[in-house]
């Protein structure tokens, strides 16, 4: 079934076709599901939740003497750009730190801005003893959805664990640990400042680097109707509603890079946790095929946490 969505952000309208059929499904019961991958890296690897910072690597930076000449009105129309450009590659990675040692979660995979359909393969970190705990996760992302294999311990390897983003106290910025591309690119749709940084150079491509903070309150009413529900989770959910970024696009106005720092509320300790997470976009036109599972191979039991 066809269905063509609208929706406007940021002064910009924005229309899209969907040809791909979500599932009905029956939520899981309350209580009984849990997807916090970064918790399950941090037990893994024996480590406690404590803050992160993260450099920007491989990044050549060149003088411009051409300020931006808005900045914030650039960074606002961002993802709009990405949904004109259709689909692209995307690695992602996700970092914190304690006791002087990193915690990462990378992923890679493709993702298509139209349909808002996305497909990543997730890594968690080795323990200390050099070993993978887990098989390479798979994601699929969707309109208020997030789907996931080898997830857990429990679930059959031929099941799919299904969670509803906006029902997530982060909206999903962190739990799956990856950031869904679109919505991270909406975040800046609540950018209140920004500053242009200057010329610089991403994986060999020219790019302009914007520094700033969004709120997620106001890039949850801008949004997109399929991220507005999880942005306006992760505006409570947060320690703070404010995100800090780092924004490089091209010279078509197409995100290349974009490194986000988060705060949320340990709910073991109580502690403020900042994790960083950073989504490179690139081979924009790739060929994106997702096929979401079927209800009969959708699993609504209990997850465990390792």
């Amino acid at each position: 079934m066809e269905r063509r969505r609208h929706w406007r952000g940021g002064g910009t309208a924005v229309t899209a076709t969907t040809t791909t059929t979500r599932p009905t499904t029956a939520r899981p019961r309350t209580g009984l599901l849990t997807t916090g991958l970064l918790t399950t890296a941090l037990l893994t690897t024996g480590l406690l939740i404590c803050a992160t910072g993260c450099t920007g690597s491989g990044e050549t930076v060149t003088d411009d003497p051409r300020p931006a000449t808005d900045a914030v009105r650039v960074l606002h129309n961002a993802a709009a750009t990405l949904v004109d450009a259709g689909t692209s590659r995307t690695t992602t990675s996700m970092e914190m730190a304690t006791g002087g040692t990193r915690v990462t979660i990378r992923g890679e995979g493709v993702y298509d801005y139209t349909k808002q359909l996305g497909h990543l393969r997730v890594l968690l970190p080795q323990d200390p003893a050099g070993a993978s705990p887990h098989r390479p996760i798979t994601e699929l992302l969707a309109p208020g959805a997030l789907f996931m294999k080898n997830r857990g311990a429990g679930v059959p390897a031929d099941k799919w664990v299904r969670v509803d983003t906006a029902t997530l106290s982060d909206g999903n910025l962190v739990t799956g640990g990856a950031t869904d591309p679109l919505a991270a690119a909406e975040v800046l749709r609540g950018t209140r400042e920004a500053t242009y940084v200057g010329r610089a150079r991403v994986a060999g491509t020219e790019v302009r680097h914007y520094r700033g903070t969004a709120d997620l309150a106001e890039a949850a009413r801008s949004a997109s109707p399929g991220n507005r529900g999880p942005l306006r989770a992760a505006a409570k959910g947060f320690a703070t509603a404010r995100v800090p970024f780092d924004a490089y696009l091209d010279n078509e106005g197409r995100i290349r890079k974009l490194l986000h720092r988060f705060s949320f509320v340990n709910g073991q300790q109580k502690d403020t946790v900042a994790v960083v997470s950073t989504t490179l976009l690139y081979d924009f036109g790739a060929p994106v095929h997702v096929r979401l599972p079927r209800p009969a191979d959708i699993y609504a039991g209990r997850v465990s946490e390792q």
